[in-house]
C-alpha cells in the first residue's frame, strides 16, 4: 500500500531543502518543492499527474486534490515552507486528515539572521513560526496523531537516525544510500535558486553555520522577531525527538 502524500512543513532556511534532495536521491517518490508557496506567487503551478505527464493546479483547492489523486498512484513528499499563510489548506481538515504530515525546525536565532540575509525586506510573520504551530495544531487536531518534529541541528549530527525515524513514522522504506548526492542545482528550486545556494553546494547533511553580519544579537528588528517567534520554536521542539 502507498504510503499516499507525505508532507514536511517547514520554516524558511530550516534546512527542508536538503533533506527535499535526500527524499530526490531516493529515486522511488514523486517529490515536490513548494507547490503552494509557487500557487500563491505565480496563479499556478505544474505538478505531476496520475496518469503521467504534467497537470496544472490553479487553485489551493486544485492542488490538494491532485496532490491526494497523485498519492493513490505512488509514494509523494511535498516540501512546504510558510512564508505565506495558507488559509485554505488550514480550513481542510478532512484532506489534512488523509495527508502524513512531518515539521522540520531549527534553532530561530541562525534561521532569522539567515532569512534576513536573503531578503533584508522580510516581515515578523514569514519567520514563519507562528504560522507553523498553527498548523501543527490543526494537524494534529485533523489527524488525531502528533505529526513528527525533526530538529534541524539533530538530523546534520545523526542523519542515519533521523532518516530511519522518519521512514519508520511515513512508512517508506530507509534506503542509506540516499543520505549522500552530487551537488548541483536541481530544477526543482531553479525558480527560486537564490534560496538554495546551500543545499546546491551539499553532498548530504552536514553542519553549515554561516556567520551574519546583521543578527538577532545586534539588531532590534531581528530582536523583536526572535522574541515574537521564540515560545512557538519552543512549543515544537518539545515534540521533537
Amino acid at each position: 500500500m502507498s504510503p499516499g502524500v507525505i508532507m514536511m512543513w517547514a520554516h524558511s532556511r530550516s534546512a527542508s531543502t536538503a533533506f527535499l534532495r535526500m527524499m530526490i536521491e531516493r529515486g522511488d517518490v514523486a517529490v515536490l518543492h513548494e507547490p503552494f508557496l509557487a500557487l500563491t506567487e505565480e496563479g499556478e503551478v505544474s505538478v505531476p499527474a496520475a496518469a503521467g505527464g504534467r497537470a496544472t493546479a490553479r487553485s489551493e483547492e486544485e492542488l490538494l486534490a491532485r496532490l491526494k489523486e497523485l498519492g493513490r498512484t505512488r509514494p509523494v513528499f511535498v516540501k512546504e515552507v510558510v512564508d505565506y499563510d495558507y488559509g485554505f489548506v488550514r480550513g481542510r481538515s478532512g484532506e489534512l486528515a488523509g495527508m502524513t504530515h512531518t515539521f522540520i525546525v531549527r534553532d530561530p536565532k541562525q534561521t532569522i539572521s539567515s532569512h534576513y540575509a536573503v531578503k533584508p525586506a522580510v516581515t515578523c510573520a514569514e519567520i514563519g513560526y507562528e504560522r507553523l504551530y498553527g498548523l501543527f495544531e490543526v494537524v494534529r487536531s485533523a489527524t488525531g496523531r502528533v505529526p513528527l518534529v525533526i530538529r534541524a541541528e539533530r538530523l546534520v549530527r545523526d542523519p542515519e537516525a533521523v532518516v530511519r525515524s522518519f521512514c519508520a513514522y511515513t512508512g517508506l522504506p530507509f534506503l542509506p544510500e540516499a543520505l549522500a548526492w552530487k551537488a548541483g542545482e536541481r530544477p526543482e528550486w531553479r525558480r527560486t535558486r537564490e534560496w538554495h545556494v546551500d543545499a546546491s553546494h551539499s553532498t548530504g547533511f552536514t553542519s553549515r553555520r554561516n556567520t551574519y553580519p546583521v543578527t538577532v544579537d545586534n539588531d532590534t528588528t531581528l530582536k523583536s522577531f526572535y522574541d515574537h517567534h521564540l515560545p512557538f520554536y519552543e512549543q515544537l521542539v518539545q515534540h521533537a525527538f
